[in-house]
């Protein structure tokens, strides 16, 4: 029986663990970040993988950095046959990519080459893209730049966000490792060497990635919007204040006003002028101190102080 050490920590990777467990694989340990303070009242909790983990009785392990740890010599003890990543949050020492016979794969988010780093699927809905998958790839010391063994294509609607987006690739990876582990396992699969010439990035979100700029074309807008829905979400700033907008739609509009201005208010929606003739109107939104509303519950109440012609910094 193969030898399985599993790594991953969000919720993507759960399904995926689940998959080899239920598959009847020897999984001789799980490893995942360890548990974080979450909420305003910052509460120590474990990732989903280590929930996940423990409830099916498998071993955890929670190295805070991997290289010259005593969790590495851990896992390198173990012995495994084979190491399955998806989303682990950590660079693999070379000395643990070495050490399993049938080597270290990887289930990724895009469709390598595009796309390599820790936010392909934020990212591929900021570039409104129509469509992304997922890759099965062997593992080296360069970022997601290994072989790859397999891949299944995913439609993005426009109405998709991050969230969605999130789960509907888990699943296809879940499956697509399924089908892809007996021929991986007697060492028959296919592997095809990435394009560096097709190579694109999604690094982590950064703060300025977050923040709007209204001078951009409307789409643009619209999909940096759901890119970033439901985290981290986008923000924006008005009357020295700042503003998360959660959710939004597109709408055709001629009006000629600079960017950033509020070119009407109705009852459930803010419309806001963008770089061209698409607005962008605020469905979902949370003014600074306060909880997350719809627009129409913040139009009723405080959002008087907001009136056509305001600007959105």
């Amino acid at each position: 029986m193969t030898k399985i050490i599993f790594m991953g920590t969000p919720e993507f990777s759960v399904p995926i663990l689940t998959m080899l467990h239920d598959e009847g694989h020897t999984i001789l340990a799980v490893v995942t970040q360890p548990d974080r303070p979450v909420g305003r009242k910052r509460v120590l909790t474990p990732p989903p993988v280590k929930a996940e983990a423990l409830r099916l009785g498998l071993p955890v392990i929670q190295p805070e950095k991997l290289t010259g740890s005593a969790e590495l010599v851990e896992i390198l003890a173990l012995q495994p046959d084979l190491i399955v990543t998806a989303a682990f949050g950590q660079i693999l020492p070379k000395e643990l990519l070495d050490a399993p016979a049938l080597g270290c794969v990887n289930v990724h988010a895009s469709l390598l080459p595009k796309y390599r780093g820790g936010a392909p699927i934020h990212q591929a809905i900021m570039d409104g893209e129509t469509e992304t998958g997922v890759t099965i790839m062997y593992m080296v010391e360069k970022l997601d730049a290994g072989d790859i063994i397999s891949q299944i294509v995913v439609p993005i609607a426009e109405t998709d966000h991050t969230g969605n987006l999130f789960k509907a690739l888990s699943k296809a990876g879940t499956e697509l490792l399924k089908e892809t582990l007996p021929s991986l396992l007697r060492e028959t699969n296919n592997r095809q060497v990435q394009d560096e010439s097709l190579v694109t990035f999604a690094r982590n979100i950064s703060r300025e990635q977050e923040r709007i700029d209204w001078f951009k074309g409307g789409k643009a807008i619209y999909d940096k919007i759901r890119g970033l829905h439901p985290w981290p979400a986008t923000y924006t700033h008005i009357q020295d204040e700042n503003v998360k907008i959660w959710w939004a739609e597109k709408v055709h509009s001629d009006v000629s006003r600079e960017p950033g201005t509020i070119i009407g208010i109705e009852k459930d929606r803010i419309l806001v002028k963008t770089g061209d003739d698409i607005a962008i109107a605020i469905t979902d939104l949370q003014p600074a101190g306060k909880k997350r509303m719809l627009a129409e519950v913040f139009i009723r109440g405080t959002g008087s102080k907001w009136s056509e012609g305001d600007q959105f910094e």
